[in-house]
């Protein structure tokens, strides 16, 4: 489909349901790894109780609960925050079951461009009331709020996005600076291609975490939700198949999620990552190299991605009051979000801690915010209804690692995409 018809609304809950209950979706844009155990079954509790539901697995992500939970607990006597791990593939069909039985967490920690599934399937409660009474809501772009058919269910105590790491110490071997256009992009890869290095790693699973990785790369090509164009995103599968047959790409990335592709990195075996702010941390830890990160290079017409968890409260959690608490005095405060920052490196959503020092003089952050300002897109896009947004991110994930993987040549995927493009606009 070529054009400029915007998607209308047309309703998809059954199949955004089905999914949700046979925990098909899973990460993107989050830094959930879905790995690790427990899965606890743990509802709210009452009594001065918060239990919190979340999938973060990765060992500076379980400290920031950890600090959460010693703040709120210092801050309130007699208060206790219970932190349940879910994997990532499970935590939307816990929530909506749980809802069926009128049960469920008093907090929710999710991947933010799945709220739309998580509140159709009653999951979560409407927050518009608290909202409008904090003092604070003035600080959080409208990006960062996730409302459906007018209601606020959730907000984002921080930004997630990608950015490209680049292997310092092997840029110089080879004579080059980090690139900043996309044929620069393919000449450093090519060049490591020839020195016996991987080019770059990204995420090709056939999910929605395939379509976050994906959409820099499309939209580099001039493909949009708002007006998309069939050649243009066939042009973006196009691109990134070629780096697959070139070598610069191993096509296991069709098996990778986006842990996996940026511990290849720190292992040294690729120049690139395409990989987030949330790996800082991590970087800062394991890599035995000199690194840096500049803004992925998607040329004039690239947008790239604002992720990141959104918090809510339980649709069915027996303090809500105390919930709402925990997430102003946590997720939401100041003194939270920069926790956030030294603990993952989390790009915060409210303007005075963007603004902290700890924020601003961080060269690793810098150019993240960077394409946040400049280049930054809404996730998931306000064009694609609601209701759809599970399928669209499916079927475009399952298009994307299809053309990587070369089950589908790059125009067999886009056909693919465009026809459930094309069911939403009917």
């Amino acid at each position: 489909m070529t054009g400029t018809n915007p998607m209308k609304r047309r309703s998809f809950l059954a199949g955004t349901a089905g999914l949700a209950a046979t925990g098909a979706l899973a990460a993107c844009g989050s830094s959930g790894s879905g790995g690790g155990g427990g899965g606890g079954e743990d509802a709210s509790q009452g009594g001065n109780t918060v239990t919190v539901w979340h999938y973060f697995a990765e060992d500076n992500q379980v400290a920031l609960m950890d600090q959460y939970k010693e703040m709120f607990e210092a801050e309130n006597e007699g208060a206790t925050v219970e932190n349940v791990f879910v994997p990532y593939d499970q935590l939307n069909s816990k929530v909506v079951n749980a809802a069926g039985s009128q049960t469920g967490p008093d907090v929710v920690v999710f991947n933010g461009a799945e709220a739309a599934v998580l509140a159709l399937g009653g999951g979560l409660k409407a927050i518009d009331e608290e909202w409008a009474a904090f003092e604070d809501a003035g600080q959080f772009p409208d990006s960062v709020q996730h409302t459906i058919d007018g209601t606020l269910y959730a907000v984002q105590g921080y930004v997630n996005l990608l950015g490209l790491w680049c292997n310092v110490d092997r840029l110089d071997e080879l004579g080059l600076e980090p690139p900043t256009t996309i044929d620069e992009l393919e000449a450093a890869m090519a060049a490591a291609q020839e020195s016996g290095l991987a080019g770059i790693t990204v995420s090709g699973l056939p999910q929605s975490q395939g379509e976050w990785q994906a959409y820099p790369w499309l939209s580099s090509q001039g493909f949009t939700y708002e007006s998309p164009d069939e050649q243009a995103l066939t042009d973006g599968f196009a691109m990134v198949h070629d780096w697959v047959e070139k070598g610069y790409l191993s096509r296991e990335a069709t098996t990778w999620d986006q842990t996996v592709p940026f511990q290849q990195f720190l292992a040294g075996q690729s120049l690139f990552a395409a990989n987030g702010n949330w790996q800082i941390a991590l970087a800062e830890s394991d890599a035995t190299f000199e690194y840096t990160v500049v803004p992925l290079p998607v040329g004039g017409a690239g947008q790239v991605y604002l992720g990141g968890e959104g918090q809510a409260v339980g649709a069915f959690s027996q303090n809500p009051e105390l919930a709402w608490q925990y997430l102003a005095s946590t997720f939401y405060s100041s003194e939270g979000q920069l926790a956030a920052v030294e603990n993952v490196g989390y790009i915060p959503a409210r303007e005075d801690a963007n603004q902290d020092p700890a924020v601003a003089d961080n060269a690793l952050l810098t150019p993240f915010s960077e394409t946040v300002a400049e280049r930054g897109a809404t996730y998931p896009s306000a064009a694609i209804p609601p209701e759809a947004v599970a399928d669209v991110q499916t079927t475009v994930g399952q298009a994307w690692s299809s053309a990587l993987g070369g089950q589908q040549d790059p125009e067999a995927a886009s056909q693919t995409v465009m026809q459930l493009l094309e069911s939403l606009s009917a």
